[in-house]
């Protein structure tokens, strides 16, 4: 009876391998669950999933050596190259309300080395671009460029911006609007020009900014210095504006190679909700981009920036910052900033830290 009651079915396992089998599926099952890039972990928050999946859009976090990144699926025209412009962490410099902002000084205390400085808004005639509406700063920040770029950094313009209209909204002849950003273009050397636009505006404004920025992008790389071309715009937890997004896609069939869309968006003050309303808002917008620029996957991810805009110093912690520099070299972001209130330097220097992509 007891010989016959621990005789093994044959083709049966011994009952320890079965335990030890399901013990190593389950391990392998939640190491493969914590890799998934396209589920936010558990320091993200858990975000809703959008209506079209994004499983395939998030990268892997790492690939193997050698491995090359994943091509856009919308390529550049024939005979245009894709300019990266800034890459990592860009800082901010508002030009007329910090003019004395020593951008050399500040790149050695935080390791910053891309800086966009702004805003060149509309003068009184609609085509001349002026400093926020103060006027003769062009050779105090190209001073201050020079200095920056020689100790290996360098700056680009953003144009628009809160306090005045940007050139193309009150500019209506294509060939002053060419001749008042390359004037600035000329004068600065930028490695990228901004457009930071609140009021996406009119069908013949966008048209008309898109058929001047192709321009300036072939001259300019016919001269042999590519121009760097990144729009900022806001963005909520829907994404971008729809209007927006038609910009978008109307300035690139235009034939403008829009290298960096540039999010900003509001944390709320003392929230713990921030990070996880900033990755859902990245989602929505990957997705648009997607639609807008012809590019998905890691791709559609490198040509995008994330900006959170700050009331207090206190709403963006060490330990957030490192959250944040965690999903950018998972996704592959092109770079993270921060404007309103200026975080702690130790945040500045792990946000500018570099990462691998």
């Amino acid at each position: 009876m007891d010989s016959a009651r621990h005789t093994r079915e044959a083709g049966n396992p011994p009952r320890f391998l079965v335990m030890l089998g399901a013990v190593a599926l389950v391990t392998t099952t939640g190491v493969a669950l914590w890799l998934l890039p396209a589920q936010m972990r558990a320091d993200w928050g858990s975000a809703p999933e959008p209506t079209r999946s994004l499983a395939a859009a998030e990268p892997p976090l790492t690939t193997g050596p050698g491995t090359p990144p994943a091509q856009p699926s919308g390529a550049p025209a024939p005979g245009r190259t894709h300019t990266s412009g800034p890459s990592g962490y860009v800082g901010f410099v508002d030009a007329t309300r910090n003019p004395r902002f020593d951008l050399s000084a500040n790149a050695r205390r935080t390791g910053i080395r891309w800086y966009m400085v702004g805003h060149l808004t509309a003068g009184l005639d609609g085509c001349s671009p002026i400093w926020d509406g103060a006027p003769g700063r062009d050779d105090l920040v190209a001073d201050r460029i020079d200095r920056l770029r020689a100790q290996g950094g360098d700056a680009g313009l953003a144009f628009g911006g809160p306090y005045g209209p940007e050139l193309s909204a009150t500019c209506p002849s294509q060939a002053r609007l060419t001749a008042a950003y390359q004037q600035m273009i000329d004068a600065f050397q930028p490695i990228a020009i901004d457009f930071e636009l609140g009021d996406q505006g009119d069908g013949a404004t966008v048209e008309r900014r898109g058929v001047v920025i192709a321009t300036l992008q072939h001259e300019a790389q016919d001269a042999g210095r590519p121009l760097g071309v990144t729009f900022t715009l806001p963005v909520t937890e829907d994404g971008l504006a729809p209007a927006h997004a038609d910009m978008l896609r109307a300035t690139h069939e235009a034939g403008a190679e829009i290298d960096t869309v540039n999010l900003l968006m509001r944390f709320v003050p003392g929230s713990r909700d921030n990070l996880r309303r900033l990755s859902v808002a990245a989602r929505a917008a990957h997705a648009q981009l997607e639609r807008a620029l012809g590019v998905g996957g890691r791709a559609g991810w490198q040509r995008m920036g994330l900006t959170p805009v700050l009331v207090s110093p206190d709403d963006l912690s060490v330990s957030e910052a490192e959250r944040l520099m965690a999903f950018r070299s998972r996704t592959g972001l092109a770079w993270l900033s921060v404007r309103g209130a200026r975080p702690a330097d130790e945040v500045l220097r792990l946000l500018s830290a570099p990462t691998a992509t």
